[in-house]
């Protein structure tokens, strides 16, 4: 018998209340400058990386993950070196500002202040997990976890 808890994550989020739900999903996924690419003709942004999974307390376990925003009209970026593909980035959340509805902005904040803010005819978003997980080699840290 299969466990749940293994079973691989697939949501889409097609208003603010779902990209809250897809942004505590996403909270920690880490990916390289490199795997995350804007398609204008596509009006695509998307991008793929390995996201926190966190099943029980104390429990971090990691997971290849695809995630890709639609319906955007340009991207804005602040704090990401496309220069350097290598490079990793830590999502700390997504917000959505907006602006005359359903139109607005997905702002993807990441630590060290780094920023994508996706200008968006409307939310429209996916997440996929792609393969098999893993433990974490540790357990992602925040502030009010250090104290």
């Amino acid at each position: 018998m299969s466990d749940s808890a293994d079973a691989p994550l697939k949501l889409a989020a097609l208003d603010a209340e779902d990209l809250e739900v897809l942004a505590a999903h996403l909270q920690d996924f880490v990916l390289k400058i490199g795997d995350l690419v804007y398609l204008p003709g596509e009006q695509r942004l998307a991008m793929v990386g390995n996201r926190a999974d966190r099943r029980a307390p104390g429990e971090v376990r990691r997971r290849r993950t695809a995630a890709h925003f639609d319906r955007v009209t340009r991207v804005r970026a602040k704090g990401v070196d496309r220069s350097n593909p290598e490079a990793v980035l830590n999502l700390l959340t997504i917000a959505f500002d907006p602006a005359d509805p359903p139109s607005g902005a997905i702002d993807l904040l990441f630590s060290g202040g780094a920023c994508l803010r996706l200008e968006v005819e409307c939310i429209e978003a996916q997440v996929a997990d792609l393969g098999p997980v893993w433990a974490a080699k540790a357990p992602p840290l925040h502030e009010a976890d250090e104290a």
